[in-house]
């Protein structure tokens, strides 16, 4: 691994079953995430996916690419364009600092209107021996 190195994008369709269960598993009850009429209500055309699914989302991202022995250390993102059902957020990763077994990676997730989630996340990797 060496900064500058990109990891392959991740496509992920936005259904309202992975918003729905998202905001399940992360004991957000608020309505915008599972009542597409509340959510209406209050100016949004539909429900949409709240930051612990996209936090969760980008963790798996980081470990599916970088294997189930790396450890993340700080997860920092900042939400901008909703995730709404029927759309696809893309995933994109670049290592952006490296120190010993720690790196930095740069992650963006996409959807059809714009940046849904941007930040970084810190990981330690497992070492050869395999350890972290």
């Amino acid at each position: 691994m060496n900064i500058g190195d990109t990891l392959p994008p991740l496509e992920i369709p936005v259904s309202r079953t992975l918003i729905v269960a998202g905001a399940i598993a992360s004991r957000d009850y608020q309505d915008v995430h599972h009542d597409a009429e509340l959510a209406r209500a209050k100016g949004s055309p539909d429900i949409f996916m709240n930051i612990l699914t996209t936090n969760g989302l980008v963790g798996r991202y980081i470990t599916d690419h970088l294997g189930p022995r790396t450890v993340l250390r700080k997860v920092a993102i900042r939400l901008g364009a909703p995730n709404y059902p029927g759309d696809t957020m893309t995933l994109t990763g670049t290592v952006t600092a490296l120190d010993g077994n720690t790196a930095e990676i740069r992650v963006v997730g996409a959807n059809g209107i714009g940046h849904h989630v941007t930040g970084t996340v810190t990981v330690t990797l497992a070492t050869p021996e395999g350890t972290a």
